[in-house]
């Protein structure tokens, strides 16, 4: 984990002091699930945090995956609070939920702990960021309020190419996204040894633009509704060679996996997404602190950082050039149009292959 990140999250002083919000104090608590029961005063939950006449403003609905004490929806809540054109509502995991793709709560209830962020109404919520974007979209957590636009990041690490199967942040817009919300996921490429935390300032800042651009098309009634946006911002933010539409490539980080007898990572990762030391793996139920005979523990590790694309526009051959890669995604799997041929002629001859395998 790079230091400049680590830091900022243990110095709870240091992050109060850049980001312009207090530290987030616990006041209220929700359960939802299929036997909860919630309980909440006309009003009293939305209004809270925001300002008179916010209830005629936009409202702009921000979550993540590296949780919602992470600098980069901070600075990204900050920002929005700031330009006083929005009504901002957050609804954040409560711990780092890096890399667990689209998954969702389902079998329990998930809990929503009202938080303090100045200017926002907020809530830390114990699950995914699909369960996160699904709740804060749903009506029931805001006292029936809708969010015009959901924005998921800032996140901590670039997601291109394959990448954005694996990644929450891109997840949470997503869900979004099959909501009927319009929605964006904002990433930064971060570099250890180079980047800093203030990065993901300037990250949220140059972000602005879009999503202002984003709502008043929205407003305007003038917005695609088959897609969603997903923003790579580069390295050298304040040197960015300008905003440029790009599609997915197959960018992807070869991984592996070694055996280790520690469940503390005994390398850096290729990202410094994880920045709490509470992970998913906290919540499993068995205990791997002190593995017995029968139990094996492995740990990822990086076997190759990717091949360079030749193609050109893509999400993350722009986003090396220097771009802010604006990428349009959807939901629907984009198969390659040239393999369906193939499939349709080897589907004609499912029964010969059936029979061959069978004197196999």
């Amino acid at each position: 984990m790079d230091d400049n990140y680590k830091n900022w999250y243990k110095n709870p002083n240091q992050r109060s002091a850049e980001s312009g919000s207090p530290r987030f104090l616990i006041s209220l608590q929700f359960s939802f699930g299929p036997h909860s029961q919630v309980k909440m005063a006309t009003g009293g939950i939305a209004g809270a945090g925001a300002g008179a006449g916010a209830a005629t403003l936009p409202a702009v609905l921000v979550t993540n995956d590296d949780g919602i004490d992470a600098p980069g929806l901070q600075y990204l809540v900050q920002m929005l609070v700031a330009s006083d054109r929005y009504r901002v509502l957050v609804c954040a995991p409560d711990a780092d939920n890096s890399g667990v793709s689209h998954s969702i709560t389902w079998r329990h209830a998930i809990c929503a702990k009202r938080v303090e962020i100045e200017g926002a109404s907020a809530f830390a919520i114990s699950g995914t960021p699909a369960d996160c974007a699904s709740l804060g979209i749903s009506g029931e957590l805001f006292a029936g309020v809708v969010p015009d636009l959901v924005v998921s990041g800032v996140n901590v690490g670039s997601n291109c190419g394959y990448h954005i199967v694996y990644s929450g942040t891109v997840a949470g817009a997503r869900e979004a996204f099959l909501g009927g919300i319009p929605s964006i996921a904002i990433s930064y490429n971060w570099v250890g040894g180079k980047s800093s935390v203030h990065n993901l300032k300037l990250a949220a800042e140059v972000s602005l633009p879009l999503i202002n651009a984003v709502l008043t098309e929205v407003k305007n009634k003038t917005y695609p509704e088959g897609s969603f946006l997903n923003i790579d911002v580069p390295t050298d933010v304040t040197n960015h060679k300008g905003f440029k539409i790009t599609k997915q490539g197959k960018h992807m980080i070869k991984m592996g996996w070694k055996q280790t007898h520690s469940i503390t990572p005994t390398t850096e990762s290729y990202q410094t997404a994880n920045i709490y030391g509470k992970t998913v793996l906290d919540t499993e139920m068995f205990d791997i602190s002190a593995p017995t005979q029968d139990q094996l523990l492995f740990e990822r590790t990086v076997l190759r950082m990717g091949h360079e694309e030749s193609e050109q526009d893509t999400d993350y051959t722009s986003l090396k050039e220097g771009y802010i890669s604006i990428t349009p995604l959807g939901a629907l799997s984009l198969t390659e149009i040239e393999d369906v041929p193939y499939f349709k002629n080897w589907l004609k001859h499912l029964v010969d292959y059936s029979s061959s395998a069978s004197s196999l």
